[in-house]
Parts: C-alpha cells; structure tokens; sequence
C-alpha cells in the first residue's frame, strides 16, 4: 500500500502539471482510499500490483480497445512467442474488475465470474486464448463486464454539445 501510494502521488502529480487546475490535490489520497476498500478489505496493508492495475485501467479516461489490451498485456502469460490468457488469469481479471461494482453494492457471485470464463472459453480446445479472440469476447460485451463500456460511453457524452434550443 505504501509503494502504491507514492506511485499514485507521483501519477496525480504528473497529472496536475498537464491539467494544471483540473486535478484535485487529494486525487491521489482518494484513489488509494478506493483501492484499499476494494482490494484490501481486512487491512492487511497489501494490494496486488496486477489488481491495482485493473482498476486504474477500468477507471481511466482511455478508449475502451486501449483499456482491453492493456487488461491482456497484464493478465497475460507468455506462451513461446506469443502472450495469451489462461482461464486462470482470465479468472484473476474478472474477479479483480468485479470489485469496482461491488464497491457500491452492484456485486456478482463468483458463479457469475465462472459463467464469464465459460463464455470467453466457448468453442476454445487450447488451455489459453490469444489477444484478438480475449478482444472479440470483450467486444460481445459479456454482462460481468457490461458496466465498463456503459461507463465509457457516459463519460464520453459528457462533452457532447448540440446547438439546438429547448422549449
């Protein structure tokens, strides 16, 4: 948590100095807050580095392909020349993403992770897939992860403006 913490104080203050005005001062604070509740409930003083990671790439402003293949670049294992994701890593990934809707209540069970990695799998022989088929399964939008695109999308009409006037 301690290492977390100055990584998130050197990020945010990068941040400020490229948004001068648009950072709030606490936002480093704040964000380690939401980490520990979601990933370190009992207070251990210790988060995973690859679920810390998660949250902060499901919680960026970043589009949502950028935000998937960084997700595989994380979670994936190397195979000979090639990364692929394991069930077992696909696993870690949806159980560490489901934590941010659980952290206001809008938990699944770990069936539901279950169901996820089945679909993701379907059809697969190998033990493993490869980016482009993790990338089609993200894309279907699987419902576990559907919160994630709807929050892309919300955030980007925030910015949207139409010249037209209301009665």
């Amino acid at each position: 948590v301690q290492q977390l913490s100055e990584m998130l104080t050197e990020l945010f203050q990068r941040a400020r100095l490229e948004k001068q005005g648009q950072v709030d001062p606490r936002a480093a604070e704040f964000t380690l807050s939401l980490l520990a509740a979601m990933y370190d409930r009992s207070g251990t003083g210790y988060i995973k580095t690859r679920s810390a990671a998660a949250a902060l790439i499901a919680l960026s402003g970043d589009t949502l392909l950028a935000k998937y293949r960084a997700f595989f670049q994380f979670y994936a294992v190397p195979d000979g020349k090639v990364a692929m994701i394991t069930r077992s890593s696909l696993r870690s990934l949806l159980t560490d993403l489901n934590q941010i809707p659980a952290i206001v209540g809008e938990s699944c069970t770990l069936s539901c992770v279950e169901i996820a990695t089945h679909s993701c799998f379907h059809g697969v022989l190998n033990s493993a897939i490869v980016e482009e088929k993790f990338l089609s399964w993200l894309r279907s939008e699987p419902a576990l992860l559907l919160w994630l695109p709807t929050c892309y999308r919300l955030s980007a009409t925030e910015m949207v403006s139409h010249q037209a006037r209301c009665r």
